[in-house]
């Protein structure tokens, strides 16, 4: 007979290969990772926080002098966002690439709409934050703040609803998130990238043309896409340029399928998938979503930055993409998403007013002094939450199985 011990101990295991198992696991552990960084960040446990995160440097290859090119040497935080994001993102990019070639995105007019919708929902946000703000020199650089979706969060948010949101929600809302993301790399090494070292450039450049070269020739081992993405993101990351947009470009080039009709794509995107879910991501969250409330009053949601930043993320996020969605479809240049209704197309829509980490880091680039910190903090925490809470109930309330959905 099993002791209770041993009875404990299947128990346990059983009930946690049951969790791993549920499609809303992943989105689960990010918002308790994110939760308990954000007690953390509010308690005497912050010293620590900050000093595990930002103080603890790691140090990879070669310190000689003749050598400095070669030796990286990032605190820990920046390592997670450069270096394991990176990783994340060539996950997203692999899914996104099988979505354009063999899924839900693989015709031209369905590729076409959530382009479209993501250049919508950073263009009215920006706007509305520099009509807001045009008189205020000072406040001005601000403007990219709300243009950018946190896809991490995004995601984890739309995998807790599991199945009461089809496919290819998941996937609009992946691709939408993907491309504002890529829109606002481009942003940050445009407008807040101080110097840019053309060397490393011109390295990320070669590397470039060796992805090209290996895809040519219809190379599928992945070992050789994996290292020549390696030097590309080490490259980038010595520009300058934000080190994660070397794996989206890296997982573009991974073959879709060999001689023998087998995916490579397919197999590296299982493979990382568990990775990524339950382990990169809680950790990102844990890492960047300990923001401090010290310094915040309800005085500040009337500071024209964070007023700006709220009404972009909230407001001009919805409406910029709701209406590319409303125009695209009803013209019938796109299709309608399959199973999913105008309701959830709107909750969506919501939810990518989600900024915060990567508004955050925006804010950081844009701003200097205390009061304009405290102030990106404060509007990016309400425009985030408000949508969040909106996107999420929407789609609680109205699941895939209750709607009757006009093709």
């Amino acid at each position: 007979m099993n002791s209770p011990i041993e009875k404990a101990k299947q128990t346990l295991i059983a009930t946690t290969t049951d969790f791993f198992r549920l499609e809303a696991a992943a989105g689960l552990l990010l918002m308790m990772a994110a939760t308990c960084a954000i007690i953390i960040a509010n308690t005497p446990l912050n010293e620590y926080y900050v000093y595990f995160f930002e103080k603890i440097y790691l140090t990879v290859g070669f310190s000689a002098t003749d050598f400095d090119a070669l030796e990286l040497s990032k605190p820990l935080l920046l390592w997670i966002n450069d270096g394991f994001m990176a990783i994340f993102f060539f996950l997203v990019g692999l899914e996104i690439k099988r979505e354009f070639s063999e899924g839900e995105l693989s015709s031209r007019t369905r590729a076409l709409l959530p382009a479209l919708a993501a250049v919508g929902g950073m263009v009215v946000p920006a706007a509305i934050y520099y009509y807001m703000n045009m008189d205020n020199a000072a406040a001005i650089d601000g403007w990219a703040i709300p243009a950018a979706t946190d896809i991490a969060f995004a995601l984890g948010i739309l995998a807790l609803l599991g199945s009461r949101v089809p496919t290819s929600l998941k996937i609009l809302l992946t691709a939408v998130a993907v491309i504002d993301d890529l829109g606002a790399i481009v942003i940050i090494a445009l407008f807040y990238t101080g110097d840019v070292e053309v060397s490393a450039l011109m390295v990320a450049g070669v590397a470039f043309a060796g992805l090209v070269t290996l895809n040519g020739f219809k190379v599928c081992r992945i070992a050789p896409y994996v290292l020549i993405g390696f030097i590309l993101w080490y490259a980038i990351l010595k520009s300058g340029v934000h080190a994660t947009l070397a794996g989206v470009i890296t997982a573009l080039f991974v073959p879709m399928r060999d001689a023998e009709g087998k995916s490579p794509l397919k197999q590296l995107e299982h493979a990382l998938h568990p990775w990524v879910a339950y382990m990169i991501l809680p950790l990102f969250a844990f890492a960047n979503a300990g923001v401090s409330f010290e310094g915040m009053s309800l005085d500040n949601l009337f500071d024209p930055v964070t007023l700006g930043i709220i009404s972009g993320l909230f407001f001009g996020k919805q409406i910029g993409i709701f209406l590319i969605l409303l125009v695209v479809i009803g013209l019938g240049i796109s299709p309608k998403p399959v199973g999913a209704s105008w309701l959830q197309l709107y909750g969506v829509s919501i939810l990518c007013g989600v900024g915060f980490t990567m508004s955050l880091f925006i804010g950081e680039l844009a701003f200097e002094t205390r009061e304009q910190a405290t102030a990106v903090r404060s509007g990016v925490i309400a425009g985030s939450v408000l949508s969040a809470v909106f996107g999420y109930v929407l789609l609680y309330l109205f699941p895939s199985k209750s709607i009757k959905i006009n093709s």
